[in-house]
């Protein structure tokens, strides 16, 4: 057997215990050195800080991404179940969402690292957050390793509470405000859509097979 043929079938033995494909294996390179950079950018935002209450979501969360993080790092690089469970993030902060439009002053880009608010910063972290949470959800519909897709599809809804506490940061602010459509036209988009019941009549029938 030649060396290129040797290769070729070492190759064939080495991939299946790698249990990686190539895609997969980019994809979670990219949301774990994405976690990283959550992370490392949690940190230099906390400087730039005032508001406790913003503060302490931020170290919260930092605790938290910080767990997320070191469960899936785990479990890539062993490719067992990880030792710790990807648990469940509480956020603390009331549901309540307030609607309707505030007058505001028009927002620009700072021209000042003093302009530098929590506006601003929080709008950051929740745009970090939204980021890496949509990267883990598509890869988690393609990563091949069966641990490392748990874990990251299982990291999802957790990022996604992670969003939507800041969001209620920054709407309990007036940083992101909610608007409403008119009763009238918020009723006629509710009531677009009805369900369905049972199976269809006639389902298409499969076209025939080329000759």
């Amino acid at each position: 057997m030649n060396q290129q043929s040797q290769s070729q079938v070492n190759s064939t033995q080495v991939t299946p215990k790698i249990n990686h494909g190539g895609h997969d294996l980019f994809d979670s390179h990219e949301i774990i050195a994405g976690m990283i950079n959550v992370l490392d950018q949690y940190m230099i935002f906390r400087t730039f800080m005032k508001d406790q209450e913003l503060i302490s979501l931020l170290d919260r969360q930092y605790t938290f991404i910080e767990s997320q993080y070191n469960v899936l790092a785990e479990a890539f690089s062993t490719g067992q179940p990880p030792s710790q469970s990807t648990g469940v993030y509480k956020m603390t902060l009331s549901h309540n969402v307030q609607f309707g439009l505030t007058p505001s002053q028009p927002k620009k880009p700072n021209r000042n690292i003093s302009e530098v608010k929590e506006a601003g910063l929080s709008a950051h972290m929740l745009g970090l957050i939204k980021g890496q949470a949509s990267l883990m959800g598509m890869a988690a519909s393609e990563i091949t390793n069966p641990i490392v897709r748990r874990v990251v599809a299982d990291t999802v809804p957790n990022f996604i509470e992670l969003a939507y506490e800041i969001f209620l940061y920054q709407n309990k602010h007036q940083y992101y405000q909610v608007p409403q459509l008119k009763d009238s036209d918020a009723q006629a988009m509710t009531s677009a859509y009805q369900s369905v019941n049972g199976q269809p009549a006639t389902m298409p029938q499969p076209k025939a097979p080329l000759q």
